[in-house]
């Protein structure tokens, strides 16, 4: 495998700290104590370092909030969030991450009632078990339009903050979701019609009298633009618009493609292939190269017989060098249904960003789309 080294991965680390995900909101001295302590990428060591600095937060958040100090908590249960969600980083595989992921969720819920706009958990009942989203209504809207969106296998529903901001400025409301295999989202990735559960979501916006149901958009990034695609086709009358942020719908759940993305080429990825292999496996449920490789292919928009159908607006946007999912899938998407917009960034891998860039400028185009196809 071309892994990179764990110098290398510290520098990138070390690069990204207070500017790129996922550590854009984090102290870069915290960051560098951390480092210090990494001896190797032992799935627990990783957890056990980061979860030292969330509790710690966590333990101070505490402190102010005995204190009466609502809104100092709350800034400082959302930085507690930021390490647990490192630690969790990509995936919960191993049980120090998943005491990470407990209480990324646990701090996430302390900071919710400070955010701007509040942050409301709803439940949506759900085949015997529940979908899971996170509602914000911008303040001074009336029956705003609303945004669904989720990340892919690492970027999940509490992570998307810097999207939701955006689109808050804009009037808009959100829903943030995890993806199939993704957080709590009850089915998993290879699941056939997994992609009910953002229908799900779409017939509980449809019921509430403060956001406007007839209005709503879906956002997928990175794996998660997979979804957006898929449910444009199954959602076409019910969607104003979606956003195929940085996925494949084919050829990127083909062996050709697949194999050398898993062991060799997805070289934007924080911690080497190895690691997104290890996400990958985590949203289908499985712990093998062999077995992602067995059950990708159930997942092509071809094989699925949706290519050809008719779909709800879709804004597909990429860079033009992306390792993980190639860009000839949306391409092929072009060539088939509804005609789509695209936008494909030069010189860009992986949603669209540039090595040791964060990528705003993509945030502000699928931004300003999404505000057309909903005003």
């Amino acid at each position: 495998m071309a892994e990179k080294s764990l110098d290398e991965i510290k520098a990138d680390i070390l690069n990204r700290a207070g500017r790129v995900n996922p550590f854009e909101r984090v102290k870069r001295e915290d960051v560098e104590q951390v480092l210090q302590r990494l001896d190797s990428l032992d799935p627990d060591l990783w957890g056990r370092e980061w979860e030292k600095f969330g509790a710690k937060y966590e333990a101070l958040g505490e402190e102010q909030e005995k204190k009466g100090k609502k809104e100092e908590a709350g800034e400082i249960f959302y930085l507690a969030y930021e390490y647990y969600r490192i630690g969790r980083y990509p995936v919960p595989s191993s049980p120090e991450k998943m005491n990470c992921y407990k209480g990324a969720l646990r701090t996430f819920l302390k900071a919710a009632p400070t955010m701007d706009p509040p942050l409301e958990r709803i439940e949506i009942p759900f085949e015997g078990k529940k979908v899971v989203g996170y509602l914000q209504i911008p303040k001074g809207t009336n029956r705003p339009p609303v945004v669904i969106h989720w990340g892919g296998v690492d970027g999940w529903k509490e992570d998307r903050r810097s999207n939701s901001e955006l689109l808050h400025k804009e009037g808009l409301a959100t829903f943030t979701i995890d993806m199939p295999g993704a957080g709590e989202n009850p089915c998993l990735g290879q699941e056939p019609r997994a992609e009910r559960t953002f229908s799900a979501a779409i017939d509980y916006l449809e019921t509430q009298k403060d956001v406007d149901g007839k209005r709503i958009a879906v956002i997928g990034g990175s794996f998660g633009g997979y979804w957006a695609a898929k449910v444009a086709h199954t959602e076409a009358k019910r969607l104003r618009g979606a956003v195929n942020w940085g996925a494949g719908v084919h050829r990127t759940f083909q062996e050709e493609w697949l194999r050398p993305a898993l062991t060799v080429t997805a070289s934007q990825y924080l911690m080497g292939p190895a690691s997104l292999l290890d996400a990958r496996s985590y949203i289908f449920g499985v712990k093998t190269l062999e077995e992602v490789l067995r059950i990708a292919p159930s997942l092509s928009l071809v094989t699925q017989g949706l290519i050809d159908q008719p779909c709800a607006p879709l804004l597909c946007i990429n860079g033009k060098e992306d390792d993980q999912h190639p860009i000839s899938d949306i391409y092929l998407l072009l060539e088939h249904g509804s005609p789509k917009d695209v936008r494909i960034i030069p010189g860009a891998g992986h949603m669209g960003r540039k090595r040791g860039q964060s990528n705003d400028e993509v945030q502000q185009i699928v931004t300003a789309w999404l505000k057309q196809k909903l005003s």
